[in-house]
């Protein structure tokens, strides 16, 4: 029982690696490229022949004064460089959404500061406003003639 649960969990860990593989642009860079290919495996048989001349007994500093030696380290640092070259390439994805954000926080941080632009983006989306005087109904009604009187407009004196 316990082997069975252990070989699911291992099958599980094996899809997800293979999802993660799929997704980086890394793994998909060397999947499509043949050029890049060819670089890390020219680098790989000359640093691979290079150690194999220097452990031939001679030690690694005879064999490091060796033309043959230095020609094999300096092809694998080439193609080492080229390789590294055409993955930094492939290593920044487009962000085209970084510069909305970008400019939708501009436009927000512009209207909190600026009251003019609140009004006049107010004016464009809903006209602009109406100016009115407001007067109350309750305050009493100057006379025409000027002169105040306290008696009841019916009454003579």
């Amino acid at each position: 029982m316990a082997a069975k649960k252990r070989a699911a969990s291992v099958g599980a860990g094996a899809v997800a690696a293979g999802k993660a593989a799929k997704d980086n642009p890394y793994v998909q860079r060397l999947i499509e490229d043949d050029d890049l290919r060819d670089n890390l495996r020219t680098a790989y048989e000359s640093a691979r022949s290079a150690y194999a001349r220097m452990s031939n007994g001679k030690g690694p500093t005879a064999a490091l004064n060796d033309k043959k030696t230095q020609k094999q380290l300096r092809e694998a640092a080439t193609s080492l460089k080229d390789a590294a070259d055409t993955l930094r390439t492939a290593r920044r994805p487009k962000r085209r959404g970084r510069g909305l954000v970008l400019v939708l926080v501009g436009v927000g941080l512009a209207f909190v500061l600026s009251e003019g632009l609140r009004k006049k983006a107010l004016d464009t989306l809903f006209g602009a406003e109406e100016e009115f005087e407001y007067t109350s109904p309750t305050t009493p009604a100057t006379n025409a003639g000027g002169a105040s009187s306290t008696a009841p407009a019916g009454a003579t004196s």
